[in-house]
């Protein structure tokens, strides 16, 4: 009689992500049963925090969610309440926010490549180790992170949780002079980063094929940040304001956070490699280059391990498009136009370092929010992280077993969860029935 064997893999703390997190991994006849991704964190109840505001105190309320991408959650709420209230921003404001952004994808990136994710390709169990052995390759990414917060700290005040920002505009502009001091560390750090596009395609990179449902902005003449259409491999295509007709979160018994799914109940993916796939035409001309130059083709889209390449090409991008809007950059008249608020609904999205970011907002009568949603990109991505799982764990759960936890935390890192700040020490436990 056959007797059937179950595993049951218990990741009690993931290491290297932005947060706290476990995963359980049961596994019968070599089969995964059950995969999830477990967010454990307590609520942070920002939604809720933001009722009864006015639109420029949300505006700074949401760039507390994110020490690292705070300008995503600004970006989203600001755009938002102007679809609403009809605002026409000045063109060189709206250059200085895709600069704003470019600054935040830049740290992030930088962040999450050097120091976060490439220690699993190379077998460092942290970038502590990888900096001792390595020590230029850690320096250059912290160079690049540190460029990213200096223009975020120029547009927002400051690098974390920036004040700048405000409806039709921001509080100062800053003056040329200003901007061109980074705009002198710029060529060095175009280098470093198409050095780190070359760097992360050599990294030796696990096996993994899979064709995920890819959703991201998508604009006629950029590269998506701040505007667009919301796009998808399989034919979507509607406004950013729109994104509850084609989407829907969910609460999952495992997790504090809620999972999004598609109108039909499947995963999808946002991110790099999303954006990459539908937008790579739109790539700043440098950043275009060296992604050809890496010869990996469909396997970009289709290797969940090659994400630290698309990270890599987009941090070049961003590098490269600072420089030329700074090129460009003349001060607006005023930093902020006068706006009035309206009654009704401010929804858009926008694209932070790790995808597609929702907000939505009631704006009643009286010019404050009686209302919020906001959908982030982790929460868009973790059933597509579960639905991997299940296709990738077969591969690694009769190898050793801190050697299965390290290849599996792997995956988890590739798509760059951000739950927020946490540094523990993994914990797997392996129970065979």
């Amino acid at each position: 009689m056959h007797k059937t064997e179950t595993r049951n893999f218990d990741i009690r703390q993931l290491t290297r992500v932005e947060g706290e997190g476990r995963l359980a991994l049961e596994v019968r006849d070599g089969r995964v049963v059950k995969a999830q991704l477990e967010i454990f964190e307590a609520p942070r109840y920002f939604e809720r925090l933001v009722v009864g505001r006015t639109p420029d105190e949300v505006i700074d309320i949401v760039s507390r969610i994110c020490g690292i991408c705070p300008v995503a959650y600004q970006m989203s709420a600001v755009h938002a309440f102007e679809d609403l209230f009809e605002v026409a921003i000045d063109p060189q404001v709206r250059a200085l926010r895709r600069l704003f952004y470019c600054g935040e994808w830049i740290e992030s990136h930088a962040l999450h490549i050097y120091l976060l994710h490439a220690p699993d390709f190379l077998g460092y169990p942290s970038a502590i180790e990888l900096a001792a052995e390595a020590p230029a390759v850690v320096e250059r990414g912290l160079r690049l992170k540190r460029l990213g917060n200096r223009i975020v700290a120029l547009l927002g005040g400051r690098a974390i949780h920036p004040v700048s920002v405000r409806v039709g505009g921001f509080s100062r502009a800053p003056r040329p002079a200003e901007l061109s001091e980074i705009r002198k560390a710029l060529p060095a750090a175009i280098a470093d980063a198409a050095e780190t596009v070359r760097w992360a395609t050599s990294l030796p990179t696990p096996a993994s094929d899979r064709r995920p449902r890819l959703v991201a902005l998508q604009s006629p003449d950029e590269y998506p940040m701040n505007h667009g259409r919301i796009v998808s491999s399989d034919g979507l295509d509607l406004r950013v304001s729109d994104w509850r007709d084609a989407f829907h979160e969910e609460q999952v018994p495992w997790s504090n956070a809620l999972q999004a799914r598609a109108a039909d109940g499947t995963p999808y993916l946002v991110g790099p490699v999303a954006r990459l796939a539908l937008n790579r035409e739109r790539l700043h001309p440098l950043a275009a280059e060296e992604l050809t130059a890496t010869g990996l083709g469909d396997e970009l889209w289709t290797n969940v391990f090659r994400s630290i390449v698309g990270r890599s090409v987009e941090l070049l991008h961003a590098l490269a498009e600072a420089a030329d809007l700074i090129d460009a950059y003349r001060p607006p008249e005023v930093p902020a136009i006068h706006w009035l608020p309206r009654p009704g609904v401010a929804a858009w999205a926008t694209e932070a370092p790790r995808g597609l970011l929702f907000h939505r907002y009631v704006v009643g009568e009286d010019g404050l929010i009686e209302d919020a949603q906001i959908v982030p990109p982790t929460s868009q991505n973790q059933a597509a992280i579960e639905h991997d799982l299940v296709d990738f764990a077969p591969s690694v759960v009769d190898l050793p077993r801190a050697e299965a936890a390290v290849r599996i935390e792997q995956l988890i890192r590739s798509y760059d969860p951000c739950i927020s700040c946490a540094t523990h020490f993994l914990d797997l436990s392996v129970e065979d029935r």
